[in-house]
């Protein structure tokens, strides 16, 4: 429009010419550089507290439900089964004895049954609970179990499966 008023020079007629074109009547618009400020250097929170909004209690609200715990819970033995097979990948690479050495090393410390109940359980539960919990979010994938009742059921049945497993890993 700015263009329009250049080139014809009169508004009345730069004006009758666009309203045939849009039907609606041209305005004069000035634009006024102005030096940039950039904004402040505030954290999130700061610019919350100084326009007055409420800070969210983010996780103290939550009701932890089966279906929370078994979520986070997954995410978490997703993560230990990474690090130990990283740790494992690693150490293999770099040990200079073989894998059954160490295994004798550690029968020959004569270790309390105990201890090593519970180090087996340590490392079999994420493998068991996170296998488990893959194949009962394959089933949902399928669009399977997808009503509350379903998850809960499912979710409780994943529980004693992966305590089964786990038994039987810890037997090995």
């Amino acid at each position: 429009m700015a263009l329009c008023y250049r080139l014809l020079g009169n508004r009345q007629l730069c004006g009758s010419f666009v309203r045939g074109l849009y039907s609606q009547p041209c305005r004069c618009v000035s634009l006024r550089v102005t030096q940039y400020e950039p904004p402040p250097s505030e954290s999130h929170d700061e610019r919350n507290a100084r326009l007055g909004r409420p800070q969210s209690p983010h996780l103290t609200i939550i009701k932890y439900q089966l279906t929370t715990v078994l979520s986070i819970s997954h995410r978490m033995t997703g993560l230990a089964l990474s690090v130990y097979m990283t740790t494992l990948g690693l150490g293999t690479l770099v040990s200079p004895y073989h894998f059954t050495d160490y295994i004798t090393w550690i029968q020959e410390l004569h270790l309390n049954p105990v201890l090593i109940a519970a180090t087996k359980a340590i490392i079999a539960f994420p493998l068991a609970y996170h296998t488990c919990n893959g194949v009962r979010h394959l089933v949902w994938d399928l669009g399977k179990a997808l009503t509350i009742k379903e998850v809960y059921y499912t979710g409780y049945a994943m529980l004693a499966a992966t305590s089964i497993m786990t038994a039987w890993l810890m037997s090995l």
